[in-house]
């Protein structure tokens, strides 16, 4: 178990890597606020589980009131994981400015909302962590995916830039990019509204959704993201840039800046159908 236990709140925690994450931090004996739109206020918190904190990373004020809660609660957060996000698939034709927006409200300006939220307290402490949970997807681009790997090269950017401007008040920034894990976020993905019936781009994006699906399912469980999440929180992984999952897409992610981009274009194309 660690010396320290620490109050965590972790985002997105009500299914998928958030879900993992939040129970494998509870699991060692940390004080885990489970974050998402779903949960229900528990009044009796279950040991050894996270507690339920209703929360919508796309409102302000939302958020605030979740921190506000964890601190009233707890008196202090220590670390947050910026785990919720949503997934569409279409050609960038096919999406429209309100669908495209709708992503980046949850995948990149909600982190930017919690980390506006938590910030002071951190400052204040001059201690705290901030996980920010990317894709490999951001660093390598997929056809039809191009809005999501979007958010995520953008989460990756504003990750950077956070990491230097706190690097004085003894905040530490992780970005954390995993692959392909075995979750419902398959099942969850949804279609641009303009991608069916009448979309030039039809036959291409199923047969490359069809494909992520495929690895999606064959990924790893996700608990091995929560091992790899419990090991930065409690400070044995020490990197501020983590890739996770599948052992040929960690390469790929690494190998792709070196990479002519029509040669990552063809063996994208090609692998996506």
């Amino acid at each position: 178990m660690p010396s320290e236990r620490r109050v965590i709140l972790v985002t997105g925690a009500s299914s998928g890597l958030g879900a993992a994450g939040a129970r494998a931090l509870a699991a060692r004996g940390h004080r885990v606020y489970g974050a998402s739109r779903s949960a229900a206020p528990a009044d009796r918190p279950v040991s050894g589980e996270p507690v339920p904190l209703p929360m919508d990373v796309t409102s302000t004020d939302s958020v605030a009131e979740g921190i506000r809660t964890v601190l009233d609660r707890e008196g202090q957060v220590d670390a947050v994981v910026n785990n919720a996000g949503i997934g569409i698939a279409g050609a960038v034709e096919d999406t429209s400015v309100e669908e495209a927006q709708a992503l980046f409200d949850t995948n990149f300006f909600g982190a930017h909302r919690v980390c506006r939220a938590v910030l002071p307290h951190f400052r204040a402490r001059r201690s705290g962590l901030i996980v920010n949970v990317g894709s490999i997807g951001g660093r390598l681009t997929i056809p039809f995916q191009g809005f999501y790997s979007a958010s995520k090269a953008a989460l990756d950017a504003l990750t950077a830039g956070l990491r230097m401007e706190c690097a004085d008040f003894g905040t530490r920034v992780v970005l954390i990019e995993p692959g392909d894990f075995a979750t419902a976020f398959t099942e969850h993905r949804v279609f641009a509204a303009e991608a069916g019936e009448g979309s030039s781009y039809r036959a291409r994006c199923e047969r490359a959704v069809a494909t992520m699906a495929r690895d999606e399912r064959g990924g790893a469980p996700p608990d091995a993201f929560g091992e790899r999440l419990v090991r930065i929180v409690e400070g044995a992984d020490r990197a501020s840039h983590v890739l996770c999952g599948p052992r040929a897409q960690r390469i790929a992610a690494r190998l792709a800046p070196w990479l002519p981009a029509r040669w990552l274009d063809r063996g994208l194309l090609a692998y996506y159908g």
